[in-house]
């Protein structure tokens, strides 16, 4: 039996999800509120027998696996091994030996690093100047410190590396986890004098840490930070994620913070859907990682240069990730949100609440910067705002910016189209438009359509009357095509209970489908049902007409761009006839 099914087996469905969301029983089935919307009314359903769920309110549904993978935020590999620590499963017995023995590696090296940060925690008890650090001058309660793991690393050479010794870690194997370096011939600590805070996954494990100095020294770095290892990545690592999800998830926002600390004393002041970037810039990747929970990002970086060029930067890289943008003001007696929340918390309260939009954070920046009575004025700051408003994508919002930049340097709008035109940004503005015209697809998909469509079919012979038109080829996904072939290849075989055999490698979007056949049109008549369909029919058409012609217009836009006259009347050809059918 193969890892996956070994899983299934041995954990039920409903109690998985269960911790999650509140279910009661509905029939053979329990029900809930969506842990992915806002409903207020329950739409989502998980069926124990078919060991699958269906979210209405937002057109998901899958496998156990799946489900903790929206949930959490995480891939696939890491809900298989979270939901294997859950079922008793080593999944070390269902890999070849590379993969055993880089599970094993992996597995070693989080063991070592679990028991630096307990060593940490209790070698900072032990220690009244760190204690002081802590607990007087950060401010942070005994709650905090437990809940973040916070401990000290003591001045000792080798204080960690001969406890761990002593439970059987190599100097390699501290060397790859970031623990240990050789310093003239033999390993020592990598860690010593500081606070220490641990650096942990999605899961809570810890992966590598964070190390700041007691007392600022000259010459003496600040922070310090695990190197990259086989657990630790910078470049994908968020500082507090796995503390956050819920937090995130309930407001639909996360918060980003430029420093671990301001994590920390959010999550004390009660303000928990806050991570940071782990010692490193902003990346993509992050992004990403936090786009699994939500699509709403606010920053709360510096004012001052750095923190202008760092927002620059991101609202790159928000356009690629997919992820609305705010900026979050902070008073300008207050250097960072740690230092505020030292003050008076209810002020960083307030400012998170009324974040301003990205653009409009820049362009203010910018006017505190030149002086726009002056032609050089207003040279550069059209040539720093235009940059920005370029890579914008909707063009109602470029307009509006123009609109502004125009009111405040006193410059036409012809005038400023033509310097944004003649600007360096335009290949990344192609590059962007044809990311936001795959995202338009995606948002408009006529597949949550097609499955309601699809799910009728599967139990109601007359609703597929209104399938005869549609070819499988017609249809995305391998799994959609598959049940439209068995349904037209046997009109008279009613799918029910169970999946038939030609359909077994699609089993789950097929216990989808009849799931949605029994929770929502269960009760419906034979002619409501028909009508349904037809319904569903005439809206999966204009969507998909509307997804073409979006599609059509931003290939136009970049035959335009490129000066393609050949591709332009082709597409105006296309275009035009796809008009002329709707």
């Amino acid at each position: 039996m193969e890892a996956k099914e070994e899983i299934r087996t041995r954990l039920n469905i409903e109690d998985v999800i269960g911790e999650y969301v509140h279910l009661k029983r509905a029939g053979r089935n329990f029900r809930g509120l969506s842990p992915f919307t806002g409903e207020k009314t329950p739409s989502f359903y998980v069926s124990p027998d078919k060991q699958i769920w269906h979210d209405f309110s937002g057109g998901k549904g899958g496998d156990v696996f799946s489900f903790v993978m929206e949930v959490e935020g995480i891939d696939f590999r890491a809900a298989m091994e979270l939901l294997a620590r859950k079922a008793g499963v080593d999944l070390s017995l269902y890999q070849t030996s590379g993969d055993r023995s880089l599970a094993k590696k992996k597995q070693r090296l989080l063991s070592a690093l679990d028991l630096a940060a307990t060593y940490y925690q209790q070698t900072l008890l032990k220690n009244n100047h760190a204690l002081e650090y802590v607990f007087k001058k950060r401010k942070f309660n005994k709650n905090t410190v437990r809940l973040f793991r916070i401990g000290y690393s003591p001045q000792s050479d080798d204080g960690l590396t001969k406890i761990l010794k002593k439970r059987g870690f190599t100097d390699s194997e501290l060397k790859d986890a970031g623990l240990a370096v050789q310093r003239r011939g033999a390993f020592t600590d990598m860690f010593r004098s500081r606070m220490m805070v641990p650096l942990s996954d999605g899961q809570g494990q810890v992966v590598g840490f964070t190390a700041r100095i007691l007392e600022d020294t000259p010459g003496a770095p600040k922070y310090i930070n695990t190197p990259s290892t086989l657990l630790y990545d910078k470049g994908r690592q968020v500082f507090g994620l796995h503390l956050a999800k819920e937090a995130i998830r309930k407001d639909d926002r996360v918060v980003i913070v430029e420093g671990n600390l301001d994590v920390i004393s959010s999550h004390q002041a009660g303000i928990a859907n806050v991570v940071a970037a782990a010692g490193t810039a902003l990346t993509e990747n992050h992004l990403k990682n936090m786009r699994r929970l939500t699509e709403n990002v606010a920053l709360a970086f510096d004012s001052d240069a750095a923190g202008i060029a760092a927002t620059e930067r991101a609202i790159d890289l928000a356009q690629i990730a997919g992820v609305r943008l705010t900026v979050i003001n902070l008073p300008d007696d207050a250097k960072d949100p740690d230092e505020l929340i030292q003050k008076d918390a209810g002020i960083w309260k307030k400012a998170i609440k009324s974040p301003q939009p990205v653009v409009d954070w820049v362009i203010e920046r910018y006017l505190a910067m030149y002086d726009v009575t002056t032609a050089e004025g207003k040279r550069k700051l059209t040539n720093r705002a235009l940059g920005v408003v370029g890579k914008l994508h909707d063009p109602v919002e470029q307009e509006h910016y123009l609109n502004e930049l125009a009111e405040l340097t006193q410059v036409s709008q012809d005038a400023l189209k033509r310097k944004m035109s003649q600007l360096d940004e335009k290949p990344k503005t192609r590059q962007l438009r044809r990311v936001q015209a795959q995202q338009t697809e995606k948002s408009q998909d006529p597949n949550v359509l097609l499955d309601s469509l699809m799910a009728l079919a599967t139990g109601d012979t007359a609703a597929r009357d209104a399938l005869r038109h549609l070819k499988p080829a017609d249809l995305e996904g391998e799994a959609r095509q598959a049940v439209l072939g068995f349904i037209q290849d046997n009109p008279a075989k009613i799918i029910k209970d169970s999946v038939p055999e030609q359909l077994r490698s699609h089993d789950t979007y097929v216990k989808i489908l009849l799931l949605l056949m029994e929770t929502r049109y269960g009760e419906w008549s034979e002619q409501d049902r028909y009508h349904e369909a037809a319904k569903l029919v005439r809206q999966v058409s204009k969507q998909k007409s509307k997804v073409k012609k979006d599609k059509l217009i931003s290939d136009l836009r970049d035959a335009e761009d490129n000066g393609d006259k050949a591709r332009i009347n082709s597409l105006r050809a296309e275009l035009n006839e796809l008009i002329k059918e709707n």
